[in-house]
């Protein structure tokens, strides 16, 4: 970094997390963990190594560390592998939240350390003071956001738990895929691929939350969604087809939804549920929804849908099964 760069980043760093007084060998000693946790753990969280010799860190670092040593050595906390787990969830999460907010003062920012009229230090206390307030505006907020989704979070299981039994013990697992997206992104202008991804995540969020589902990911023209209730994940799966088809600005949507036990890793799900519904998307035709025929026996004496058996087809990976086109019965209730 030049000069600037370096003075900038120094008092965004001294305004965020205090000044910088200690090495990186003293951060674990002083919380209470061994060096090799201690780097563990600020891999998992997915910040850069920094050289050892180098004074970089305060003691919110140490409290973060110590907080974990903690709770990791408490009688009911988790072990240090669900800590590791966890933090690389909360890095991961944590880290796209951050660029998104820093996106509202980027414009800012990039005037400040830019301008010739300013010197060094005040630019970098202008930058700061930028920093400090989004820091102040969102920090609380992120508190709440965070209690809402461990709520919404236990509710999953509770209704895993309770609404079908324990011999019915799986969740839906569905994937909703925009059609031709890649080929058409190619035509499209910046901000005309934007509004196309706000419109798609516009109707994930309002349609999978609102059945009782989880956004689980989403990748642009992709999102893979779960709900322990097959008649849910059935309504969402056609929810999706119809608003993006309603849509204008969006394709055509194919879904596939499968049905069974899923194995939950650091905020994603994956085994052969998860694998069968992403397969299950390539056989969906535009704006249908292809399930399983676990999902597909769960559904069958619901009067809301209609389900059409289709020829057996190999899928890779998992070899041939039967899918079912999975429609709204007419004049069945929503």
């Amino acid at each position: 970094m030049g000069t600037r760069a370096t003075d900038i980043w120094k008092a965004v760093s001294d305004a965020l997390l205090g000044r910088p007084e200690l090495r990186g060998p003293e951060v674990p000693s002083l919380a209470g963990v061994t060096l090799e946790e201690g780097r563990r753990f600020w891999q998992a969280l997915g910040f850069p190594a920094v050289p050892g010799g180098e004074t970089a860190f305060t003691q919110r670092d140490v409290e973060a560390l110590g907080f974990v040593a903690n709770l990791i050595d408490g009688d009911d906390g988790p072990d240090r592998e669900i800590m590791l787990q966890m933090a690389r969830a909360t890095g991961q999460a944590l880290s796209r939240v951050a660029h998104m907010h820093v996106l509202t003062i980027a414009g800012e920012v990039d005037v400040a350390a830019r301008a010739p009229e300013l010197s060094n230090n005040e630019a970098a206390d202008r930058i700061a003071d930028l920093a400090e307030g989004l820091v102040r505006g969102h920090e609380p907020f992120l508190g709440y956001i965070w209690r809402r989704h461990l709520l919404a979070a236990i509710s999953h299981i509770v209704a895993s738990a309770t609404a079908h039994g324990a011999e019915e013990e799986g969740t839906a697992v569905g994937f909703a895929d925009l059609v031709d997206f890649t080929a058409a992104s190619q035509q499209l202008a910046e901000q005309e691929l934007a509004d196309v991804v706000d419109h798609f995540e516009k109707i994930i969020y309002q349609e999978i939350p609102d059945r009782g589902g989880r956004v689980i990911k989403t990748l642009g023209d992709e999102v893979m969604f779960s709900n322990p209730n097959p008649h849910a994940a059935a309504e969402t799966a056609l929810a999706l087809a119809a608003a993006c088809e309603a849509d204008e600005l969006l394709p055509h949507v194919r879904v596939g939804v499968a049905f069974g036990s899923t194995l939950a890793w650091e905020g994603d799900l994956y085994g052969p549920t998860v694998n069968l519904a992403h397969r299950l998307v390539g056989v969906a035709r535009p704006g249908t929804v292809i399930v399983s025929e676990d999902l597909a026996q769960k559904l069958v004496d619901d009067e809301t849908f209609t389900l059409v058996e289709i020829r057996d087809v190999k899928l890779k990976g998992i070899g041939r099964t039967k899918p079912w086109v999975l429609r709204r019965r007419e004049g069945g209730h929503a």
